[in-house]
């Protein structure tokens, strides 16, 4: 399993269990919390009506007085209630009284006039001067739809202290369902509003992390590769400090062996100049004629600028590959990029009997660094000139491939043996010039294949028909 989908998971998990136990806690607590606020609301009107009917049982006139009479008329409106969103429109109390040995002496609904309710528990402890409730069903045998009941003490009007019989009044628990059913609804919705919201979080902070990470996890492994890539971007937090050390390391890690391996190249290239050197001035030490003196001169000469010419693109070849991206970007025109580097090499080519002919349209541009892509157009122009015969033509042009841009020098010269074609870009291979059956550095192929790759393109070197060759540098 991928660590994104742990992390969802994981995150999703927690929220989802959490949010499940708070819902199931106040989807049970609504009900009791509904029936309780019912209770203090039975228990003062109780207490209201109990005070008001003390008269009228105390004089003896409970089934036929004013309290009576004003009751069947309360019971008897319509509130017009709009409660919540369920209308109200009827009143649901029913009043009962005993006097004060539990035998009923009142029902509003008519049913249990002189029974004895001594026994029920409201009126029990009500007699008894305690608090004095009750839950039955409405009918017998049926537990799924009960009636409160709640008692008040009637006290005798006139010494305030003498109990003279009890007031219940009750209300079917039915009244209140409905807004617990709604309630409960609510409550679950929300949850589950609640669960989505806590989801789609969970999916977006998964994505933020992994994005990093995943940034993070593709530099590492282009680095384990040895592919030159730019560090992660910047962030503030553990990721961020995590791929600036891997960069550090990467730095330092690549920074060793980048020295270790130029100074082993290093080496071994001046190893054969080294040596004709040493030989050429020890044959000079002795007598010789002239001519030899002269051309063991000229050699030494020679494997000097050959050292040179290697030193130096040694060290422009280890600044371009140092750096793993193009660490500036600018817009350039082509047109004036190719006249520069064709004057550049005017001179040589003026030496080498070799016309260079620029052709390129107004107004095309590049993205990149003028000066790396001036210095590789001009390693392959001279290239192209030391391998094209006198009173021939080298041909810089440039064309458009899609969005990219392809920059090319061809030639018609002696061309590339099949056998080199593949070889032609490793560092120190070089063939030997037609002119002087001397060779190169090695170098300057495998600069202009870096600059390439730092502007996300690529150089090719294949044979012309009719002679000659023509490399193709592609910058996207």
């Amino acid at each position: 399993m991928r660590l994104g989908l742990k992390l969802f998971l994981g995150f999703f998990l927690i929220v989802g269990i959490a949010a499940f136990f708070v819902m199931r806690v106040f989807v049970n607590e609504v009900k009791p919390g509904v029936r309780q606020a019912m209770e203090a609301t039975l228990v003062d009107a109780a207490n209201v009506l109990a005070e008001m009917a003390a008269a009228d049982l105390k004089a003896g006139q409970i089934a036929h007085g004013r309290f009576v009479q004003d009751l069947a008329r309360a019971q008897r409106r319509d509130p017009k209630a709009m409660v919540w969103r369920f209308p109200k429109r009827s009143l649901d109390y029913r009043v009962t009284i005993t006097d004060a040995r539990g035998i009923v002496v009142y029902d509003s609904s008519g049913q249990d006039i002189g029974r004895d309710h001594s026994r029920w528990n409201d009126v029990y402890r009500t007699l008894r001067g305690e608090y004095g409730a009750r839950s039955s069903p409405e009918s017998p045998g049926d537990t799924t739809r009960t009636v409160m009941h709640v008692a008040a003490p009637i006290i005798d009007p006139d010494d305030g202290q003498t109990l003279i019989g009890v007031l219940s009044l009750a209300q079917p628990n039915r009244s209140i369902d409905p807004f617990i059913a709604a309630s409960q609804r609510a409550i679950i919705e929300r949850g589950a509003w609640l669960i989505g919201l806590s989801a789609l979080i969970g999916v977006l902070m998964t994505a933020w992390l992994m994005h990093g990470v995943g940034r993070l996890n593709r530099y590492a492994q282009a680095v384990s590769r040895g592919e030159p890539v730019p560090p992660p971007p910047p962030r503030r937090d553990e990721i961020g400090d995590l791929g600036r050390a891997l960069e550090t390391m990467r730095r330092k890690l690549e920074g060793k062996a980048y020295v270790e391996q130029y100074v082993q190249s290093l080496t071994h290239e001046m190893k054969s100049p080294l040596a004709a050197i040493r030989g050429a001035a020890e044959l000079l030490q002795e007598p010789l004629p002239e001519a030899d003196r002269v051309h063991f001169a000229r050699s030494i000469q020679g494997q000097e600028q050959r050292l040179t010419e290697t030193i130096d693109k040694l060290l422009a070849l280890a600044e371009v590959e140092q750096h793993g991206w193009l660490q500036k970007r600018e817009r350039i025109a082509v047109q004036p990029l190719l006249q520069a580097a064709a004057e550049a090499v005017a001179v040589r080519a003026q030496a080498a009997g070799v016309e260079v002919r620029v052709q390129a349209a107004d107004g095309m541009s590049v993205s990149g660094d003028a000066w790396l892509l001036g210095q590789a157009l001009n390693n392959l122009l001279e290239n192209a000139l030391a391998f094209s015969a006198e009173g021939s033509t080298v041909e810089l042009s440039a064309a458009r491939d899609g969005d990219a841009v392809v920059l090319h020098v061809a030639d018609r010269g002696s061309g590339v043996p099949d056998y080199a074609l593949t070889r032609v870009f490793e560092r120190f291979y070089s063939l030997a010039r037609p002119a002087t059956g001397q060779r190169s550095s090695g170098l300057g192929l495998s600069f202009v294949q870096e600059v390439a790759r730092l502007h996300g393109g690529r150089v090719t070197l294949v044979n012309r028909e009719g002679g000659g060759a023509v490399a193709s540098l592609l910058i996207t």
